[in-house]
């Protein structure tokens, strides 16, 4: 059965990219789909791509282990899009641009800033990809009983195939019904087990440490930075900010993150039971990314048990699927446009190299962090980097190129080197290990800090007004209807 919902959510996923392989036909439809996909639609898509086996699985699992402090991570992962509504999602689109670096180029007219920008969303997608990639082994390893490569490979292949069908057109028509998926796989066995649950006496958690927050080592540094990086870190993630680029116009693009905190509040109340749940009857789990998994046996059994958890097996491939979907897109697009020729040959031979680094990656070195975790340090490393440049460059027209490279530059050194620490050596103990576990709430600052400091004493791009006019005014009221583009597509 669950063999058999694996191949079920692979075969929609390939049909949904050939269908965009008909609609697909330019350069804009691989990249932004045109900009012609309503706020519903992307809505729906964003959450397709946003919810990864960290929200799938992640979630439950760390809330199995660690209680209700770990119930931060899905209310910043929400709280982030209201931070993207009210400062960068119309700004953004009105930009005109396909992807992050093109944004870094046109507001700082600097090929060095751009560059810099590339490889900060090569560098995150990457970051993003490889906990997707080594989950799709672990769970396709413990639901089939095949090897751990053939689930990272089986992902890997498909998204391949369905970005080469129709770029952005057809992933976007994945997503938004992989959402859906996500949903009611979720959901559905959610009733059947609370059902068991009552009929079993309705028992609670015999540890009442398990429901107070701030209650792990040094837990309230780690909690404000963790809330930090993902409040902000979801304004720096590629994947999510192309998707901005795909809306009609700056109204469109605020309306579908209203969209979306809707989405993201009404599917992040379902990881947190299966996470109380899994503390009473799975507390014994081996790996507790698998809790979500492995409930339906444990509290259901027999013929139910088994179709249920294909259910969920579905729900979590399509959770590998529809973010692996996302990243590959976002970073084939850079890697298209800043390393190739641009166009759509470009991006399809740009896509091999999207995937294909991560998943040899994956291959070679299993994670020994939880898939969570691992998201996390994309989060705190998209917060400090992307999310000053973005903040500061559509909200303060003294940012300067030199300002901007400066602060990338430290961000990207200064957390880039805290994930590398913990991903190579895993989650110590101690300040030291926490501040480089944890580390949004001292890098943060010192972007930002650095960014003005050396803009303060550096001058400003020539035709910054003009930018910002661009950024800020509505599209009815703008005199200049062409949008900006970048020189290679």
């Amino acid at each position: 059965m669950n063999l058999a919902a694996i191949v079920a959510v692979s075969a929609a996923t390939l049909l949904a990219g050939f269908y965009g392989l008909r609609l697909a036909r330019t350069t804009s439809d691989f990249y932004v789909a045109s900009r012609a996909v309503s706020p519903v639609a992307n809505a729906s898509a964003i959450g397709g791509e946003y919810l990864s086996a960290a929200s799938f699985l992640g979630v439950a699992g760390l809330v199995l282990t660690n209680g209700a402090d770990m119930l931060w991570l899905p209310v910043g992962w929400t709280g982030g899009y209201l931070v993207l509504l009210v400062l960068v999602s119309a700004p953004l689109r009105r930009s005109g641009a396909y992807t992050l670096p093109d944004f870094a180029e046109a507001r700082l007219e600097s090929m060095a800033v751009r560059r810099a920008s590339a490889l900060l969303v090569v560098l995150i997608g990457w970051l993003y990809l490889l906990p997707q990639l080594q989950t799709a082994g672990r769970v396709l390893a413990a639901v089939t009983g095949g090897p751990r490569w053939t689930g990272g490979a089986l992902v890997a292949a498909i998204v391949i195939i369905g970005v080469w069908s129709g770029g952005m057109r057809s992933i976007t028509l994945v997503q938004a019904f992989q959402y859906w998926l996500k949903l009611t796989a979720l959901a559905v066995p959610l009733v059947f087990l609370l059902i068991a649950w009552r009929g079993d006496g309705s028992p609670g958690v015999s540890d009442p440490t398990w429901l107070l927050p701030l209650q792990q080592e040094h837990q309230l540094y780690a909690t404000y930075s963790l809330i930090l990086a993902t409040f902000l870190g979801t304004m720096g993630l590629p994947h999510v900010l192309v998707r901005f680029y795909t809306n009609p116009e700056g109204r469109a693009a605020r309306r579908t993150t209203a969209v979306v905190l809707g989405l993201l509040g009404l599917f992040y109340l379902l990881p947190a039971a299966y996470g109380a749940l899994g503390r009473v009857y799975a507390s014994d789990l081996a790996d507790p990314d698998f809790v979500v998994l492995e409930l339906p046996h444990r509290l259901v059994g027999g013929l139910g048990g088994d179709l249920l958890g294909a259910l969920l097996t579905a729900g979590a491939f399509a959770a590998f699927l529809s973010t692996s979907s996302g990243l590959t897109v976002s970073v084939a697009g850079v890697i298209g446009q800043d390393l190739f020729h641009g166009g759509v040959r470009s991006f399809r031979a740009a896509t091999l190299l999207a995937i294909g680094v991560p998943l040899s990656v994956a291959l070679a070195v299993p994670s020994s962090l939880p898939v969570a975790t691992m998201v996390g340090l994309a989060f705190a490393l998209a917060a400090s980097t992307f999310c000053p440049l973005l903040v500061l460059g559509i909200w303060w027209r003294g940012l300067t190129a030199a300002g901007a490279l400066a602060g990338l530059v430290a961000g990207g050194v200064l957390a880039g080197g805290a994930v590398v620490f913990t991903v190579a050596l895993g989650a110590g103990r101690g300040w030291g290990a926490t501040l480089l576990a944890q580390p949004g709430a001292w890098t943060v600052p010192v972007t930002f800090l650095v960014m003005i400091l050396v803009s303060r004493r550096t001058a400003a791009p020539a035709g910054v007004a003009r930018t910002m006019v661009r950024l800020h005014t509505p599209e009815a009221l703008a005199l200049d209807r062409g949008d900006w583009r970048p020189r290679r597509v």
